[in-house]
């Protein structure tokens, strides 16, 4: 698939904070409303358009600083400060750059609150005053909505008729591609009971049709977010081939880890094809458990690590242990 650079939009972290708190919505057009929808626009056009975080940071920092021009009337000193909280509890640097989903669900989940950041407590001057619309509560109102009000969900019947689709391709037996972490989240399915029909994926009717009908059918390891098996995944991006899935939409990153390590556990490389049947083989023989493999393991990662991955959190046994036992046996009957 053809890849378009994405310029990075320029915005001060505060203003992500404006956003969420609704100032598009309110009756004077200043720098505060202006900001606001130049993100949301920007977003609605792209959920994934890559924002880089800029502000007058000064210091080592200067490359980036975007001057005063689009400050809004809490004045010059407070805005500075108030990006600095912000990116201070993201732990992000002055010119980040982070894809707009993943910023909204970063700061949905890191900063509940903006008590502390947009208005002080016990302000000592009227330049510390703070902006007014952080006491009336709109901010906590636009947590509460969730990043659905700005990023809505996949349609279902787009969905469902993806899903048709792409099982009526992968039918005709002339071969599919197929990331490579997700072969050993089918065996996982499958020592966890799943069985066609899924909802979410084609995996389980995937293995069904292997184990059944077509055993050399041709499986193609490629990279991304792959039609064959995730056309129907609610968080499957189309136009990227991409996956926002996870906390923070960021699975796609620790999932190409995931598909690297299975790459390397096994000794192929992307673009490789092989038989179903004896890529399954291949699989049991040189990968005895998920942890270490497929379950990234956190470690001290915290919560808003974009790596942080849910299958990690323990060290298994998990479902691919049982799975690989029981289709080792029915793999050995054909």
């Amino acid at each position: 698939m053809k890849r378009t650079i994405q310029v990075p939009l320029s915005i001060r972290p505060y203003q992500v904070l404006c956003l969420i708190c609704g100032s598009i919505d309110e009756p004077e057009d200043g720098p505060r409303r202006r900001g606001a929808r130049r993100l949301l626009n920007a977003i609605r056009k792209n959920p994934d358009r890559p924002i880089r975080l800029v502000c007058n940071a000064g210091d080592v920092f200067t490359y980036q600083d975007p001057g005063t021009g689009e400050d809004t009337p809490e004045g010059r000193d407070f805005n500075i400060k108030r990006d600095f909280d912000v990116l201070r509890r993201l732990n992000l640097l002055p010119g980040a750059v982070v894809p707009a989903r993943m910023l909204l669900q970063l700061v949905l989940k890191t900063l509940p609150s903006n008590e502390g950041i947009c208005a002080l407590p016990g302000a000592t001057a009227p330049a510390w005053k703070g902006c007014s619309r952080a006491v009336i509560g709109s901010y906590a109102k636009g947590v509460s909505a969730g990043i659905e009000a700005f990023i809505p969900s996949r349609p279902a019947g787009r969905m469902q008729s993806e899903k048709q689709a792409s099982l009526a391709r992968m039918q005709t037996g002339k071969g599919i591609k197929i990331r490579p972490h997700i072969l050993l989240c089918a065996v996982c399915q499958y020592g966890n009971g799943v069985r066609p029909p899924f909802k979410e994926d084609n995996l389980p009717e995937f293995l069904e049709m292997v184990l059944t009908k077509t055993p050399n059918l041709p499986v193609t390891l490629v990279r991304g977010a792959d039609w064959d098996m995730c056309a129907c995944c609610p968080s499957r991006i189309p136009a990227l081939n991409a996956c926002v899935t996870g906390r923070l939409s960021s699975g796609g990153l620790y999932n190409e880890m995931k598909d690297l390590n299975v790459l390397q556990a096994l000794g192929l490389t992307y673009g490789t094809t092989l038989k179903a049947r004896d890529l399954f083989r291949l699989i049991f023989e040189k990968i005895s458990r998920g942890y270490g493999v497929c379950a990234l393991p956190q470690g001290d990662l915290p919560e808003t690590s974009v790596w942080c991955d849910v299958c990690g959190k323990t060290q298994g046994p998990y479902g691919y242990e049982k799975g690989r036992e029981l289709l080792r046996k029915r793999f050995r009957q054909r």
